[in-house]
């Protein structure tokens, strides 16, 4: 052939030449597999580009996330093509022949067109958005032409062993020709894995890791709405260092042992699954040598390896089974710790987040947060580890043992594997965490629903409940389904690559058997018998990995839990605080939830020692804020409230909190016995403690008149009791706690008259030692305060005492005359009910 003249395919070669032996031709893959990959992206990567032309948005250039990873992204779809020239001209110039052929000219030109053709693809998908597609990652065209044309890259192994392909490496052209091959081989597999991340489109990138709602300056981090493409590898570190101090059982020198025993195990078991084959081919051979013999020893010692590993996967060996024994309190020790301490970090959290919390939810993120540590650590050190090391030890046995092809096919095998597992899975872990969110709105829905099971009734929404706990389910369902359908996938692809390493390698080995090529019937059995032990935990890999996946995601929001930090904490050197008097001061004291809304402005007044001060005003004037910040659940924005003295900023909050009772107005009790939740105010009072200050209350002869008694259960928040009996167990509480400052907030709101009037002679012995600060919406009852300040939009507009303020004329005087007219009009109603009745 004149090599000055060019043809389509090379001499002896024609197109329409499938299969030349036992091998692909050069010259129809290459037409083929270019000639459908170009086709798919011009059609579809044109139809594509007409839809953003006539229905996209421009996306604003300020909100793109900036990624290196995005770059990195079209450097590889450049470096392709750059590749395919790089080739031709060494045709043309190095390589063996010089010839360049027709069908090389055609990959080339398809390859310079197409490639850049999908950048310029990419750039529309950053910059513009269709209608109602909500920016979840790269639209399918880009996805499936990288994935066709990853695939054409695989499809050169099916000629591994035609040697008028390269793989042989016996000259400078086959070694070029392999490198080339490597450089794009790597070059598409890094542009298909990056794509399932879709790093530069908008919403997946981690600068917008977290989705905020404006219309709430308190949602918690938990609360934001994962990127469904983040990685959960990603900020692994800072997982892996909030979990490290539980993770070594620090305080027990057992548990280090049985750690060191553990591990050695895990040794002791890669060491036994490399000899269970071995000792299998020795007596495969001992039976088939000539002369046969009889090797009983190598059978025990067979058997004994087995039992030790246990079914080939070590799932029922004795070394995996002790080793599970042992591990239980391992496991159970950091589980507790961990729960103990986001119970811990839970109370530490300030009021504006748990008033903004969801009840349901918080315990979802916790249950799932702390069941994923108990499996993270068993498949990360037991599984996915061990496997990885019987991988690589595979791969060296059988270079040692065999020759270099096995290793490099079990290496491809395991790495395609592990890829492609790793890859799919990175993908479904967005539908995992939409899953999740979908699960977490379900348990909420529920668990809010129940709780105000009440009101429902009230209103006669059961139907529309159900109705919207039917949506929150259908939502989740759907988001299942994507996930289930995804992993079938991954499952096949999984299973295809398997079959193909074992189908190669099995051919290849009964080949140099029959033929006499070095390797004896046991070598089969040897090569069979191990490559099918390696392949079982290799099956399970995806399981493994999706499992720690699943358990990172599930961590997430515990991490974000953890992550919270409390608004309110002690200075550095807090003291106790100390309490001779009793006095309050509030001075200059300004304060708003929110910077937009102001709502104490400028509060000064003094509580002396001993001395009741009242706080009365419509809705909304702040008084209950002032019991707050009195409390310190808030910190203030300007002034200083001070105890004898002592700023409260200054002193640690447990001795504060410990010298203040309070009489909430919402009075929520414990799900226990009443006797436990007056005892709360004292855990260490005993019972005639308790008794007393149920009397003082006025409710220890109530109490009797239940079947248990101090042992009757209140409920769920104390709902089988009245709203009058729940504010006198939690007057009795207070005065269980015999504090120093008593805070009451509309503390006989609930009440009836006459027991009112009861509830008012007991607060008056308990507070007439005691400062005490009242909230009152009942005039009637703080008009022996020695103070009353009336509170308007968070300023106080009249002080004084009762007789003064009346005197005034002001407003306290006009919310005297209402509040007397009401009774009056009352007490008119109810005599001319009682009158009528009568005739």
């Amino acid at each position: 052939m004149n090599k000055t003249s060019m043809t389509y395919c090379p001499l002896n070669v024609t197109f329409d030449e499938i299969w030349i032996n036992h091998g692909l031709s050069k010259c129809f893959m290459d037409t083929i597999s270019s000639s459908i990959i170009a086709l798919y992206l011009l059609i579809f990567g044109t139809i594509q580009l007409w839809m953003y032309q006539r229905y996209g948005t421009e996306i604003d250039f300020r909100t793109l996330p900036r990624s290196k990873l995005y770059i990195l992204q079209k450097l590889f779809l450049y470096i392709i093509p750059l590749l395919s020239l790089l080739r031709i001209i060494l045709q043309a110039t190095i390589l063996d022949d010089k010839q360049v052929y027709g069908y090389m000219i055609l990959t080339t030109s398809v390859t310079v067109i197409i490639y850049p053709y999908s950048v310029y693809i990419l750039s529309i998908e950053r910059h513009k958005l269709l209608p109602s597609v909500p920016p979840r990652g790269h639209g399918i065209v880009l996805l499936g032409f990288w994935t066709l044309a990853f695939i054409a890259e695989n499809l050169v192994f099916i000629n591994i062993w035609k040697w008028e392909w390269w793989f042989k490496l016996d000259t400078l052209s086959d070694k070029i020709e392999m490198i080339l091959f490597i450089s794009r081989y790597c070059s598409n597999l890094i542009i298909f894995s990056l794509g399932l991340h879709a790093p530069g489109i908008i919403g997946n990138s981690p600068s917008s890791y977290y989705n905020f709602n404006d219309g709430s300056n308190v949602r918690s981090r938990f609360e934001r709405q994962p990127n469904g493409n983040v990685s959960t590898w990603k900020n692994g570190w800072y997982k892996i260092k909030t979990l490290a101090p539980f993770l070594w059982p620090k305080t027990s020198l057992l548990l280090q042992l049985r750690v060191i025993i553990c591990f050695a195990l895990l040794i002791m078991g890669r060491i036994i699954n490399l000899y269970v084959p071995i000792y299998n081919k020795k007596i495969v051979n001992s039976v088939t040598d000539t002369p046969g013999q009889f090797r009983w020893d190598l059978v025990l010692i067979y058997v004994g390896f087995k039992f030790l590993q246990g079914g080939g996967t070590g799932g029922m060996g004795l070394l995996n089974n002790l080793r599970s024994f042992l591990w239980i309190r391992i496991q159970q020790y950091t589980t507790r710790e961990v729960e103990i301490e986001l119970f811990r970090h839970l109370h530490s959290l300030s009021l504006r987040w748990h008033l903004s919390r969801k009840t349901g939810e918080v315990l979802r993120v916790m249950d799932r947060g702390t069941d994923s540590i108990n499996n993270l650590l068993s498949y990360i050190l037991f599984s996915i580890i061990p496997t990885i090391v019987d991988i690589v030890v595979a791969v060296i046995f059988f270079i040692s043992a065999f020759n270099k092809w096995f290793g490099l096919i079990v290496f491809l095998t395991m790495v395609l594997y592990i890829v492609a597992t790793i890859n799919v899975t990175e993908w479904r872990t967005k539908f995992q965490r939409r899953m999740n969110l979908a699960d977490n709105a379900q348990k909420a829905r529920s668990v809010d629903s129940l709780i105000n099971f009440e009101t429902v009734k009230y209103y006669g929404a059961e139907a529309y409940e159900i109705d919207c706990y039917r949506k929150v389910i259908l939502k989740y369902q759907n988001e299942e389904w994507k996930s289930m359908i995804i992993l079938n996938i991954l499952n096949t692809l999984q299973n295809i690559i398997v079959s193909c390493g074992l189908l190669t390698g099995s051919l290849l080995c009964l080949h140099l058997v029959i033929n006499n090529e070095g390797l004896t019937i046991g070598d089969y059995v040897l090569f069979a018998s191990y490559i099918i032990q390696l392949y079982v935990p290799l099956n399970w890999f995806g399981t493994y990995y999706r499992a720690i996946q699943k358990n990172f995601i599930d961590m997430e929001n515990m991490f974000d839990l953890l992550h919270e930090q409390p608004e309110v904490l002690d200075t550095s050197g807090a003291e106790p605080l100390i309490i001779n008097n009793g006095q309050i001061e509030f001075s200059n004291v300004s304060f708003g939830y929110i910077p937009e809304k102001i709502i104490l402005k400028n509060i000064s007044f003094i509580a002396p020692p001993g001395k009741t001060v009242a706080l009365v005003g419509p809705s909304g004037a702040g008084k209950s804020t002032i019991m707050r910040l009195l409390f310190r659940f808030y910190d203030i924005d300007e002034g200083a409230i001070s105890i004898d003295g002592q700023n409260i900023k200054t002193v640690n909050q447990d001795s504060l909190r410990k010298a203040i009772g309070v009489v909430p107005q919402d009075t929520v009790l414990f799900n226990n016995t009443i006797k436990f939740n007056i005892q709360y105010g004292n855990i260490d009072a005993p019972e005639a403690d308790i008794i007393k200050a149920a009397k003082y209350a006025d409710i220890h002869e109530r109490i009797l008149t239940f079947p248990e008694g101090y042992e009757t259960q209140v409920g769920e928040r104390g709902l089988r009791l009245s709203g009058g009996e729940k504010q006198r167990i939690a007057i009795a509480r207070t005065f269980l706690k015999l504090p120093k400052i008593v805070l009451l907030d509309e503390a006989t709101s609930a009440l009836d008259t006459q027991t009112e009037r009861n509830i008012q002679a007991a607060l008056n012995r308990v507070c007439g030692s005691r400062t005490s600060l009242i909230i009152a919406h009942r005039l009637s009852t703080i008009v022996h305060a020695d103070e009353i300040l009336v509170l308007k939009e968070g300023e106080i507009i009249e002080r004084g005492k009762h007789e003064d303020l009346i005197s005034q004329n002001g407003v306290y005087y006009n919310m005297w005359e209402s509040q007397l007219k009401s009774e009056q009009e009352a007490t008119s109603n109810l005599k001319y009910s009682l009158e009528n009745n009568t005739n």
